[in-house]
C-alpha cells in the first residue's frame, strides 16, 4: 500500500487491523467491548476502524463494503489523487446483487478500486461447488469487462506479487480489479458452526495445515534460506503470544464506555453540530 491507498473489508477483519499496523491492545479491547477499543466497544469483533491509517473498517452487512469500497476509489478519483482502494469480500458474498452492481458501476465509470475475494471454499457452510457456479470465482469480471487473477493464498510472495501488480494497474490506469486469492480456514465460520468437520474432513484440515498453510511454508522457507533460524522463529512467536496475552489483560482491566457515551457516534451531524443547524428530535430517552 502507498500513502493514497485505502483499505475495507468484511467482518472477518483482524487480521488486516494488525496489518495496517492497529495495536493488538486497542483491537482486543474492542472485542471486549471496554471503552479503550478502537471502536470505543460500541462496535465489537465485526468493526475495527482506524481512519487515521486509511482502513476504513469490517462491516457486517454480507458484500456491503464493496460499494463502499468503490466510493472511497471514486472519492480519489474525483480528487485527482494517485491511490486505489481495496475491498476484500469472502467467497460467499460474490453472489450478493449489491456486488455485481457494483463491479457494472466501477467498469463503467473506471474506478480504481481492488476487490479482493477471499476464498476459503466454503463460505459459512456450504462447499463452494454447492453455492457458486464457475470453476473461478475471479471468472466473473468478464461479463464487466474488468481485469482479474486468482492466487494460491498460502504463497506469501506470490499474493505479493499479484496484488502489486492489481494495486498498480489500478493506481496507473484508473482500472478496476478482481482478485481471488484462495485459502482455508481450520475452524468454523463462528462460534455457531460448531460443526465444521460434517461438512469437511479431519484429514482435509490436516493436510493444509501439513502441506499449505502460509505460516508454515514461509517459515520452512526462511529456514531454508538461512533468513531464519529456529531459536529466532520460538522467539518471535513466543513474543506474540505474550503480547496476546498482554493485550488480553489490558482489555479485561479497561472501563466501559460511560452512559453518557451511548448517544455519542451514533449521527455524525449530530455530534458535530457546532452552529445548532439541526432541529427535530434524533433521540428518544425514558
Amino acid at each position: 500500500m502507498e500513502e493514497n491507498d485505502h483499505i475495507i473489508t468484511a467482518y472477518r477483519d483482524h487480521g488486516h487491523a494488525l496489518a495496517v499496523g492497529m495495536s493488538m491492545n486497542e483491537c482486543m479491547a474492542e472485542m471486549y467491548g471496554k471503552y479503550t477499543g478502537c471502536s470505543k466497544g460500541k462496535g465489537g469483533s465485526m468493526h475495527f476502524f482506524a481512519p487515521d491509517k486509511n482502513y476504513w473498517g469490517g462491516h457486517g452487512i454480507v458484500a456491503g463494503q464493496t460499494p463502499l469500497g468503490a466510493g472511497l476509489a471514486f472519492a480519489l478519483k474525483y480528487k485527482g489523487l494517485k491511490g486505489c482502494a481495496m475491498a476484500f469480500l469472502g467467497d460467499g458474498a460474490v453472489n450478493q446483487g449489491s456486488f455485481m452492481e457494483t463491479l457494472n458501476l466501477v467498469s463503467l465509470w473506471n474506478i480504481p478500486v481492488v476487490f479482493v475475494i477471499e476464498n476459503n471454499g466454503y463460505s459459512m457452510g456450504t462447499s463452494l461447488k454447492r453455492s457458486s457456479a464457475g470453476e473461478n470465482l475471479a471468472h466473473r469480471a468478464d461479463g464487466f469487462d474488468i481485469a482479474w487473477e486468482v492466487c494460491d493464498g498460502h504463497d506469501v510472495f506470490e499474493v505479493r506479487e499479484v496484488a502489486n501488480r492489481a494495486m498498480k494497474r489500478a493506481r496507473e490506469e484508473m482500472k478496476p480489479f478482481l482478485l481471488e486469492i484462495r485459502t482455508y480456514r481450520y475452524r468454523g465460520h463462528s462460534v455457531a458452526d460448531a460443526n465444521h468437520e460434517k461438512y469437511r474432513s479431519k484429514e482435509e484440515i490436516e493436510v493444509y495445515k501439513r502441506t499449505k498453510d502460509p505460516i508454515n511454508l514461509i517459515k520452512s522457507q526462511l529456514l531454508a534460506d538461512g533468513t531464519l533460524t529456529e531459536a529466532v522463529a520460538k522467539k518471535i512467536d513466543q513474543a506474540k503470544k505474550d503480547e496476546a496475552e498482554a493485550s488480553a489483560k489490558f482489555a479485561e482491566d479497561s472501563p466501559y464506555a460511560p452512559r453518557e457515551e451511548i448517544q455519542t457516534d451514533v449521527y455524525w451531524e449530530v455530534d458535530n453540530d457546532a452552529d445548532n443547524q439541526l432541529k427535530g428530535t434524533y433521540f428518544f430517552n425514558d
